[in-house]
């Protein structure tokens, strides 16, 4: 089967599983620069349609479009290997993000089980007084 060289606005969205306004709002702010029909419907790239996919990882990931912008322009600007690290640079500052989340849960998960287990000394102690 031929790979399309052109989507439209409701193809992406129901690829992708999201709204027309989604991806018109990344059009908005630059981050996909679909061509016009002389209708002006809006003509989707094979390009546009990666950048999309990559967007919509990035947000998947836990990236901000300001940083999944620099990553893509990354690879228009200086080409893939510069990319590769900006995008490993993201990553491993994500990563830490989630450690330190991670660590934080777990002290709170710690906290709730000794508040538990106070609360449970302490009903059992008042149903024995009763």
């Amino acid at each position: 089967m031929k790979k399309k060289e052109h989507y439209t606005i409701s193809e992406l969205a129901r690829e992708f599983e999201i709204s027309t306004r989604t991806i018109r709002y990344y059009e908005e702010i630059g981050l996909l620069n679909p061509e016009r029909t002389k209708g002006n419907q809006r003509i989707f790239s094979k390009k546009d349609r990666a950048k999309l996919k990559l967007i919509l990882r990035g947000k998947r990931l836990g990236f901000s479009l300001e940083e999944i912008r620099e990553m893509i322009e990354m690879y228009d600007v200086a080409g893939e290997p510069e990319q590769i690290r900006l995008t490993l640079k993201y990553g491993e500052k994500k990563l830490r993000e989630i450690e330190e989340k991670i660590r934080e849960l777990e002290l709170l998960k710690e906290d709730i089980i000794n508040l538990r287990d106070m609360l449970l000394k302490r009903l059992e102690e008042l149903e024995r007084s009763s």
